[in-house]
Formats: C-alpha cells, structure tokens, sequence
C-alpha cells in the first residue's frame, strides 16, 4: 500500500495497488483492467486518466453496444456506478 506519498507528473500504474492519503499532480493514471485499484483519502489534481489493454476492450465493446441501439443498459450501468440508481 502506497500511504501519503505525493505523486507529480509521473505514470501510476493502478491495477492491484492501495494508496491512502496520497496526492497525484499532473499524473497519467493508467488502469488496465486487473484487480481495481483502491483510493482512500486521495487527491487528484490535473490527472489523466487511461484505460489500456483489457480496461480499453471494456470501453469500446461500451461503445459498440451504445452504437448498436443499446443506449438504455449502458445509461443504466452509468447510474449504478455514480449512484444515481435510485438505490
């Protein structure tokens, strides 16, 4: 686990790690479809964040379902990651 360490214009890979307490300035943040990474406590000021290999096959198969007419499950898994699922 990484813990209040302060991350500046670097790479991060995120898959499998922990951070707590930890500040990213001017990171690209690269996630790549593992195990999800963990935030506790972070800041995260001008970051970019990737999506490779596997995490970026998630995305566009996400986009071929929404240009496929399935626009309504895509919204709908949308709202259940921000919580605006009514649940």
């Amino acid at each position: 686990m990484q813990t209040a360490t302060i991350f500046n214009h670097e790479t991060v890979a995120l898959d499998g790690q922990a951070f707590s307490g930890c500040t990213f300035q001017d990171c690209r943040l690269v996630y790549s479809g593992g195990k999800p990474p963990s935030f506790t406590n972070c800041r995260f000021d001008g970051c970019e964040w990737k999506f490779d290999d596997a995490a970026a096959n998630t995305l566009a198969h996400l986009k071929v379902i929404w240009a496929a007419g399935g626009k309504g499950p895509v919204q709908a898994m949308i709202k259940e990651i921000t919580g605006a699922g009514g649940r």
